[in-house]
């Protein structure tokens, strides 16, 4: 087979990917996308779809914030399928030290430009029928938005094929770097860069990157319009999706356009396989039942796993890799994929044009990780 020539070869063809695609080929940049598995796989096909503004860091809110401005910027465009829908995130307090956490956030929210709300007890049930009594309060984030991932990701890659860029499909990826994409059946692709977006898979393509797999579980239910009006969070999902090393579950429930409930969420280090952990599952649907009780009637009509790709410092790996000049890194997103996949495509190629990004980018530079095992 021959060889062909790009100026972007994107190995990945998730969101990331596909975001990184259209923005490289809407700039006029000849761009071909490698998977060795359908657009929008992966941890894309696997995960929420939640377009939401966190605040674990400082650089977490910008990347985070920066992305949801382009989500919207671009909503009107998106097809029917994508079923964006700016339902809101209310993060749910149980007692009262939680209640001083959704303080702090409407203070860091407020202080940065996002709208927020307090809801005391009262409002809370008003606005989600279904959650127990008892419950403190909560804070909602009418901005936040959710979305279908999958087709997402299909809409952005199929605006980059309109710029031109080449999809290569069910092909995997046997090397990369030194300005060479070799594919498993011979085929070489050329390109002075390369950019790595394979997800939890990333490290495998790119020895060295610090990317570990972080196994999650999902559930959807079936049709049961109105039971459920925004995406709800525990706040102690905060501490759990802090643990960097113990097998987690958290209260996370999503409304779909469909009526469907999808429900979250869990973190497990370690684990390899794909299937299903039914103690896992177990786990997940018992907390959600103890924020949503009657979660326990509706009947569940599919669960599957995914793997998204961790960084020990929760942030992800967006720019030039030191150890190759012609390798990039768009991967480390972990839970947050969808949400900031716009602007790490959009910062990434900023860097690469010589463009002034829009926020930042040193917190996101993947040389900060050579940096701090320089330091070890």
């Amino acid at each position: 087979m021959a060889n062909a020539t790009y100026d972007v070869v994107i190995v990945g063809a998730g969101i990331v990917g596909a975001a990184c695609a259209n923005e490289f080929a809407r700039r006029d940049m000849r761009v071909a996308v490698v998977d060795r598995e359908v657009v929008g796989s992966g941890a894309t096909g696997a995960g929420m779809g939640h377009i939401v503004v966190m605040d674990d860091s400082e650089a977490q809110f910008a990347l985070t914030r920066y992305s949801q401005k382009l989500w919207q910027v671009l909503r009107n465009e998106l097809s029917a399928d994508v079923e964006y829908d700016q339902c809101g995130t209310i993060w749910v307090a149980a007692d009262e030290e939680e209640m001083g956490e959704v303080t702090r956030k409407h203070d860091f929210y407020g202080d940065r430009g996002v709208a927020t709300e307090i809801l005391d007890a009262k409002r809370l049930k008003q606005s989600e029928p279904n959650l127990r009594d008892g419950l403190q309060g909560g804070l909602f984030v009418p901005e936040d938005a959710v979305l279908y991932p999958p087709c997402a990701a299909r809409f952005l890659m199929h605006r980059a094929e309109q710029h031109g860029a080449k999809v290569i499909l069910g092909a995997s990826v046997s090397t990369l770097g030194q300005r060479r994409v070799l594919l498993s059946d011979g085929l070489q692709l050329t390109a002075d860069i390369i950019v790595n977006a394979a997800g939890a898979w990333s490290a495998e393509l790119t020895p060295g990157i610090d990317v570990k797999k972080r196994k999650g579980h999902l559930v959807i239910t079936d049709r049961y319009p109105g039971f459920l009006r925004h995406q709800l969070v525990e706040l102690g999902y905060l501490k759990s999706a802090h643990s960097v090393a113990t097998d987690s579950v958290a209260f996370n429930v999503q409304p779909r356009r469909t009526g469907q409930i999808l429900i979250g969420s869990s973190r497990q280090f370690g684990a390899e396989h794909k299937e299903a952990d039914q103690a896992m599952i177990v786990r997940m649907l018992q907390r959600a039942q103890e924020y949503m009780p009657c979660v326990g009637q509706l009947s569940a009509i599919r669960m599957w796993t995914g793997f998204r790709a961790a960084t020990p410092d929760k942030l992800p790996l967006i720019g030039p890799w030191p150890g190759d000049k012609s390798v990039f890194l768009a991967t480390g997103h972990e839970g947050l994929g969808i949400t900031t996949s716009l602007a790490t495509a959009r910062i990434l190629v900023d860097q690469i044009t010589g463009t002034k990004p829009e926020i930042p980018i040193e917190p996101y530079l993947p040389s900060r990780a050579s940096k701090e095992h320089a330091h070890v």
